[in-house]
């Protein structure tokens, strides 16, 4: 089984093109996303037809969980597609289906090469059936912040308010007054990711405000741990920064892989942007 390594901004891939092919992608998952015993990845993207974009994209996470979306893995298939000649190298836009919805990446040129990828990551959603959260599980209150689920909580004594927002994916944003480097996430973020009250665990993001334009983060993946960045995290914390007022329309959000732009207006779809390279080819012993 053929397969390409790509990453962007450190959160990296295998992606195989899975079109005609029957395997237990759960499993697969586990195996090739291995850091010691497989090739080592947050995600397996499968490459599919579509009949609603130009292409169907799949991610099986490191524990063989199927996601939603994924932002950064989007911009590597954007890459991949384009390097291997299935679009053309002029294309204005590459449309790709996944299970939250079909996404626009743009490519942007800089002399004569592809060097970052904007990929429309659609609207924002906050009600609590859509991120989802089931608020009956909710020890102590959720309150409605300027159209944003917020809950208060605590966790090994560490107090929380938890900014919900689903970019496609549950994403829960804590925002620090500390730089995000001395948070223990490793010790905190798998409780917040199987806390009951997300039946679909969560995506849990620390931020803090560096600028007028700018945030720092780092993220604990459901699914795969802490990973050096994450596009829809990234969103989710531009997201909540805006709604609270912290920040406003653009800003770049510093991860430890790496900086990601995110663009939104308040009201419409975010915009995501940043670098997706390929970084080794290989076939896997199916």
């Amino acid at each position: 089984m053929d397969f390409t390594k790509l990453q962007g901004t450190a959160n990296d891939f295998v992606l195989i093109e899975a079109e005609g092919m029957q395997r237990d992608w759960s499993r697969l998952a586990i195996a090739i996303c291995d850091r010691h015993l497989g090739v080592g990845a947050d995600s397996l993207l499968l490459l599919l037809p579509s009949d609603k974009a130009d292409f169907l994209m799949r991610t099986f996470d490191a524990d063989g969980s199927e996601a939603e979306t994924c932002g950064n893995g989007l911009r590597c298939v954007a890459r991949y597609v384009m390097e291997k000649g299935k679009v053309r190298q002029d294309v204005n836009e590459i449309t790709i289906e996944t299970a939250a919805g079909i996404n626009r990446i743009r490519p942007e040129i800089k002399r004569g090469r592809v060097y970052k990828f904007q990929a429309n990551m659609g609207k924002p959603r906050f009600a609590a059936n859509e991120i989802p959260i089931a608020p009956e599980k909710a020890v102590g209150e959720i309150v409605d912040i300027t159209g944003m689920l917020s809950h208060k909580t605590t966790v090994k004594g560490i107090a929380f308010t938890l900014n919900m927002v689903s970019m496609g994916n549950p994403h829960a944003v804590h925002f620090l007054r500390q730089s995000v480097a001395e948070f223990p996430l490793s010790e905190i973020g798998p409780l917040v990711e199987n806390m009951s009250l997300f039946p679909r665990r969560v995506n849990f993001e620390i931020a803090r405000v560096t600028g007028k334009d700018r945030l720092e983060a780092r993220v604990w993946e459901r699914g795969v741990g802490e990973t050096l960045a994450c596009g829809t995290g990234a969103c989710a914390v531009a997201v909540a920064s805006k709604i609270l007022g912290y920040t406003g329309r653009i800003v770049d959000i510093e991860l430890p892989g790496g900086v990601l732009n995110a663009e939104w207006n308040g009201e419409g779809e975010v915009i995501l942007g940043g670098p997706a390279e390929i970084v080794f080819e290989g076939t896997w012993p199916d």
